[in-house]
């Protein structure tokens, strides 16, 4: 191991060590403060009303802002990569490849505030358009959750949950982080709540210049000779994030809410060379204009009604920085233009002792324009759902009971039902859970309709859509056993998830009769382009995936001011196809995450250090060659001053990647990859907050 890296780490050690016995002589008659780790905080995700997490009868697990920040984390990705093992992330220059529980990320309902988040690039999410600066906490929901959430939620659902403040009068907020690379996330917030009205701006800036791990690359046609290249392992981006929130309380029953949102990312990739490969004529440019209104009326206590109405935007095209044949430097090129529209109606009724019913409706209208797969389509779904989840006492225990249903019209699909039931025993500190949920995803407009050629370095891709598609169908049954307590919280969960009619893109050899209908179907096509088509891609219902697994999750407060957390996920994730089954590409078999994180205050200053990895097993790629399991560890620590009323200061420093473990195979059509950092690297931020 390198000596000056060793020494850093004594340095950062002992420096906070020593700062903090300083500060503890100059205050040694100040009375010791500690931090004690929530184990039981509120959720809604599970169940779609707010309640205990120990009272859930549907598990879910929650990542607070404290933990978030604590690891020294301002990405939507690493808050869930480092704290969520069922969780991997492939990014690259058209978004993030998510995938959960050994599912891709079409089958991942991303929420936030309940509300779903548009942003879909062939298959790929551009996660920039979250503000972490506003994120309070995230809800993840294993498995499908149909009944309340309506399609795609069938491998999960996650929730982010924003943070809107109701005591401070007004509050400015920045929060800086920067290390190598170029990665910088700046966000700055600017809150005021006065008599029931509050207004809540922010703004985020986050970017990262592309790097390289090996800059070779295999020739073409070969496997064993190198060349130069400037093609990026990781593609670099700037990315900016604009919000207003508006909410009134006028008194205790209703409260109204407004808000706009605005995203903005570009590329930054190496331009085309002639004496090197690599290099691209255009960055990807993606906008996002997000605006949402809603009101919330209780009744009482038990009894209450909410309305939301979202609409949601998103387009990204070629923004060319490279003069060409046809395009001049500035020049854009829209590539698809999204635009979802969403109404919930939904009814929190507390009609019978011990009971919460919940009723509603809902109305997506979701729209697709694109140019490149010559779509011009609208689809819509109403759907109804209603849920009864009621507790009975049984002496010193309680059972709850859980049924709901969900009823679905597409236009494309007409109806749909899935269902929901789930059974919770409890007794003191034991929860004992079941459930089966059914899953529902109808196909994209992309997957329906898609018509599209285009031509990358001289090589053409045409991909045509189906019309006559079915809808995915899963069966979800888990078993969860659980210890929960304020000092030790334990869960084991079992689940099983079977998906029916998996829509896929199937490869198809080209013939000189389908070369001929290709060429009728695309005139555009050259014939020297035509020569070099080997095969095409048609959407088709051909696979089954089953997917069976375990995970285990244990956090401790073991002592004021430490917490320990750790968690384990077995993933045994295939497909079938024809006759073969086969493991699902991008798998992982076996992954965990923890951290150990200790806290401790002295009057006006408060030292926290964090600990935090993850390891997993090889990611699985069948037709290629499986990438190798890695460790990843990080140091953080956060130095919190309160010296004054006005204002509270937060510098920290840290290093990622501890080890410096770096994926270093050479590139190649035959090379799939499952770590993305660039190596070891020393991370410092600043946080002031004025009050």
């Amino acid at each position: 191991m390198n000596p000056r890296f060793i020494i850093l780490i004594v340095a950062l050690l002992s420096g906070s060590a020593a700062f903090s016995q300083i500060h503890k002589m100059e205050h040694s008659d100040s009375s010791l403060t500690s931090r004690t780790y929530n184990m039981n905080p509120v959720v809604v995700t599970g169940s779609g009303h707010h309640q205990r997490l120990k009272s859930t009868a549907t598990p879910v697990r929650v990542l607070s802002s404290r933990e978030i920040q604590e690891q020294g984390i301002t990405t939507f990705d690493a808050a869930l990569t480092r704290m969520m093992p069922q969780v991997s992330m492939a990014p690259n220059s058209m978004g993030t490849f998510l995938r959960m529980n050994g599912l891709g990320n079409k089958y991942i309902l991303i929420l936030i505030n309940g509300q779903k988040l548009s942003g879909d690039i062939s298959n790929n999410v551009d996660l920039n358009r979250i503000n972490m600066a506003r994120v309070k906490r995230i809800e993840v929901l294993d498995g499908a959750a149909s009944s309340l959430y309506g399609s795609d939620a069938i491998a999960g659902v996650i929730n982010i949950i924003t943070e809107q403040p109701t005591q401070q009068l007004v509050s400015l907020t920045s929060d800086t982080r920067v290390s190598g690379h170029g990665q910088l996330t700046e966000a700055v917030s600017l809150d005021f709540y006065n008599k029931g009205f509050g207004s809540y701006t922010s703004f985020s800036h986050d970017q990262a210049d592309s790097y390289q791990t090996t800059g070779l690359e295999y020739k073409k046609g070969s496997d064993t000779e190198t060349q130069p290249t400037i093609a990026p392992f990781f593609t670099g981006y700037q990315s900016n994030v604009f919000e207003q929130k508006f909410t009134y309380a006028p008194n205790q029953q209703l409260a109204l809410n407004a808000g706009i949102g605005y995203s903005y990312k570009i590329t930054d990739r190496p331009e085309t060379r002639e004496d090197i490969t690599g290099g691209t004529d255009y960055e990807m440019r993606y906008k996002g204009l997000r605006w949402n209104v809603g009101t919330i009326y209780k009744f009482d206590a038990r009894n209450s009604l909410q309305v939301d109405y979202t609409i949601d935007r998103f387009r990204y095209g070629k923004e060319y920085d490279v003069e060409t044949a046809n395009y001049k430097v500035g020049d854009y090129v829209q590539s698809k233009n999204q635009r979802s529209i969403d109404r919930q109606i939904k009814a929190i009724l507390g009609i019978l002792p011990q009971g919460t019913t919940i009723i509603g409706n809902d109305w997506r209208l979701d729209k697709l324009v694109a140019s490149s797969g010559n779509i011009n389509q609208e689809s819509y779904i109403l759907a109804f759902f209603a849920q009864h989840e009621q507790r009975f006492s049984v002496g010193n225990s309680t059972i709850t009971a859980t049924l709901g249903t969900r009823y679905d019209y597409h236009k494309a699909f007409g109806n749909h039902f899935t269902p929901k039931a789930t059974l919770m025993y409890s007794t003191g500190p034991i929860n004992v859970r079941a459930t089966y949920s059914a899953g529902f995803r109808a196909p994209g407009l992309d997957e329906l309709y898609y018509h599209y050629f285009s031509v990358n370095r001289g090589k053409p891709q045409i991909i045509f859509g189906n019309q006559d598609l079915s809808p995915e169908k899963s069966h979800y049954l888990s078993l969860n056993a659980e210890y929960r307590t304020q000092m030790l919280a334990i869960s084991l969960t079992g689940y099983m998830n079977r998906i029916n009619d998996m829509v896929v893109r199937k490869n198809i050899d080209v013939d000189d009769a389908s070369l001929a209908m290709l060429q009728n179907e695309f005139p555009e096509m050259t014939t020297d382009q035509a020569a070099k088509l080997e095969r095409y891609s048609l959407y088709q219902n051909s696979d089954k995936g089953d997917v069976k697994g375990m995970q285990v999750n244990v956090s401790a407060n073991l002592f004021p001011g430490f917490n320990l957390s750790a968690n384990y996920v077995y993933t045994m994730a295939k497909t079938h196809s024809g006759e073969k089954w086969t493991v699902l590409e991008r798998s992982i078999r076996n992954s965990g995450t923890i951290a150990a994180n200790y806290h401790h205050a002295w009057r006006h200053y408060a030292l926290n250090v964090n600990l935090n990895g993850r390891i997993q097993s090889k990611t699985y790629y069948p037709d290629y060659e499986d990438a190798p399991g890695f460790g990843i560890w990080n140091l953080h620590t956060t130095h919190s001053f309160d010296l004054v009323k006005w204002a509270f200061f937060e510098p920290s420093l840290g290093i990622d990647n501890l080890f410096d473990r770096v994926d270093r195979r050479i590139d190649s059509s035959n090379r799939k990859y499952a770590l993305y950092t660039p190596g070891r690297m020393v991370v410092m931020g600043l946080k002031v907050k004025f009050k």
